[in-house]
């Protein structure tokens, strides 16, 4: 693979409870463990930094897609939800559901992009076989 970018961060202080912040500086961020998980809440999660990323990369894909087909897909978004808990084996593992919102175009149209674009997006390749993922196209009721 001919890498393009690199990221870099750094993670500091108590793990779930510390510190992040990137190599630029433009992001800088407390973490702390969500109340759910017995933490005191208040700051940022890495789930909700993971569930950011993944939105902003699937609808990226999503958009290239729908310009190559010439889809207008303007006031469109991408919704993420990260979960966390621990599988049968007592490791902790994710869960990750896509909602795709399209307004005005074809349900049908939408989920055909949606499928396209998570065989494309980068996070979607990265945890195809170890995180399961679902996908929705919102209004649909077909997900």
């Amino acid at each position: 693979m001919q890498v393009l970018y690199t990221a870099q961060a750094r993670a500091t202080g108590d793990g779930r409870d510390g510190h992040v912040a990137t190599s630029d500086g433009i992001l800088e961020l407390d973490l702390a463990a969500p109340k759910e998980m017995g933490g005191e809440g208040g700051a940022t999660n890495p789930e909700q930094l993971f569930a950011a990323g993944y939105a902003a990369c699937f609808h990226s894909a999503l958009r290239l897609l729908a310009r190559r087909a010439r889809v207008e897909v303007s006031g469109s978004s991408v919704s993420a939800e990260v979960g966390i808990g621990r599988a049968d084996s007592g490791a902790f593992g994710l869960t990750v559901a896509l909602t795709v919102d399209v307004p005005g175009v074809d349900p049908a149209v939408v989920r055909e992009l949606t499928a396209k674009a998570h065989e494309l997006c980068p996070y979607s390749n990265a945890v195809r076989g170890n995180v399961e993922v679902t996908l929705s196209v919102a209004g649909d009721g077909q997900g």
